[in-house]
């Protein structure tokens, strides 16, 4: 039975005028960019206040100690996410990516305004840090089959010729996210002492999860799911009907490209970790910069990078993804190192200025990584074909990414040791995409 959209207007002939389709181009790009912006302020939240968690969950210790067990729980919510790749990347493939989404914001809400309520190590001891693995482990399946889900849905409503501006609402999206957090993080450090803020200012942005997720799943809820989605069913069923498991045929027949897309999205998991989320943890212990300055810093340059994810979007449709992620890891390869030396004993101003350029950097890459992701799977694979690549990439080296970074400055003594995870990333991503090429303004593949 064919799936009848009902979300488009329809001429005489039959077909959708073209008002209609730019009506629910919009509608998808607004489904995308809210749910998105919902799961990743949630997910985003934990980073941002891993300085206090550390201290609330876990034992006295030194501040390094504490500060790495909480990136280690951090790290640890990174395991599960190849595992809902594939998950979600089968009810995405087989039921609809709009089923996918549904459910993952739904559980993302709930586990995050779980946090919201939990007891803390004074209370229950080591129940606490238990409770919260648990729950981040929750958190790590819900976010492995939204960023993935999210670019499919949009990569297959857009114009072949306009796919990278679409599919970029979905950093953007992430962006924004982490963007509503920093101020409100920075708020609350603003208005509230410590005190205050280990006692119970901590969880206020979790309690805001439950109501952001139903608005975020209402939006998603009343959109028909996407036209090469239900081109795909009618085709099959007008065949024979019999429909492969999506993860058999993806391993079976795009080994390649899967290990490809997951060496390219290396670069994508260490910077944005590291210089969006770990940032301001980063500025304020090792470079001695106060709390609330180090999230003014990270808030005013993630506003710029939602500018800059934009423009490359737009870049990419006109000169390839290729050469716009070559060009970033280019940069990243050549700049880094540089970057993170001027940090040291700088002003706020060359701060936020060094911080604007990792994210122009960083927009280079992540505005193209998406639709570069999408386009190098067929249609029956898409979905599970990004969110196992992008997850697995995700688990190794994002998730990973600030422990690494604080344990690699703990044992060295180099405050520069972050800089080399960077670089690293990059090289890899650079060899992924000469290697593999996409389908940039072409139909996508079926």
């Amino acid at each position: 039975m064919s799936l009848p959209n009902q979300s488009l207007v329809y001429g005489k002939a039959g077909r959708p005028t073209a008002s209609g389709e730019r009506s629910t181009l919009r509608r998808a790009a607004t489904a995308s960019f809210m749910g998105n912006f919902v799961e990743w302020f949630d997910y985003a939240s934990y980073g941002y206040l891993a300085a206090i968690i550390a201290v609330v969950f876990f034992p006295a210790t030194d501040k390094t100690s504490g500060l790495l067990a909480a990136f280690a729980v951090f790290a640890i919510s990174f395991i599960v996410r190849p595992i809902g790749g594939i998950i979600w990347g089968h009810i995405g493939d087989r039921h609809g990516r709009r089923s996918a989404l549904s459910l993952s914001i739904l559980i993302m809400s709930g586990a995050t305004f779980c946090i919201a309520l939990l007891p803390t190590y004074e209370q229950v001891g080591m129940l606490a840090p238990a409770l919260l693995l648990l729950i981040r482990l929750v958190q790590g399946f819900s976010a492995s089959g939204e960023y993935a889900g999210a670019t499919a849905f949009l990569a297959e409503y857009a114009p072949d010729r306009k796919r990278g501006f679409y599919t970029c609402l979905v950093p953007a999206s992430t962006a924004a996210g982490l963007l509503f957090g920093s101020l409100l993080v920075t708020v609350l450090y603003r208005v509230l002492d410590e005190q205050q803020l280990h006692d119970w200012g901590w969880r206020l942005p979790f309690l805001l999860a439950a109501p952001l997720g139903l608005i975020g799943r209402y939006i998603r809820l009343h959109l028909e799911d996407t036209p090469r989605f239900r081109e795909m069913v009618d085709s099959l069923e007008q065949q024979d009907g019999h429909r492969p498991i999506p993860v058999r045929e993806l391993f079976a027949q795009h080994s390649g490209r899967v290990l490809a897309a997951i060496s390219a999205t290396s670069l994508n998991a260490v910077a944005f970790y590291l210089i969006l989320s770990y940032m301001p943890t980063y500025l304020s212990t090792e470079m001695g910069m106060s709390e609330t300055d180090s999230f003014l810093a990270s808030t005013v340059s993630l506003a710029t990078y939602i500018g800059f994810i934009f423009l490359m979007g737009v870049l990419s449709d006109r000169y390839g993804r290729r050469a716009m992620l070559v060009l970033a890891s280019l940069a990243f390869i050549s700049l880094t190192f540089p970057l993170f030396a001027l940090l040291q004993g700088q002003a706020f101003l060359v701060i936020l200025l060094i911080q604007i350029a990792f994210g122009l950097m960083l927009a280079m890459n992540d505005g193209t990584l998406p639709c570069y992701l999408a386009e190098i799977f067929p249609t029956r694979v898409r979905y599970s074909g990004f969110a196992f690549s992008f997850n697995t990439a995700q688990a190794l080296f994002g998730g990973t990414a600030p422990f690494v970074a604080t344990w690699l400055i703990s044992l060295t003594g180099d405050k520069m040791a972050p800089s080399w995870l960077l670089i690293g990333s990059a090289v890899l991503a650079l060899i992924a995409v000469l290697v593999v090429r996409g389908r940039c303004g072409q139909r996508l593949e079926d």
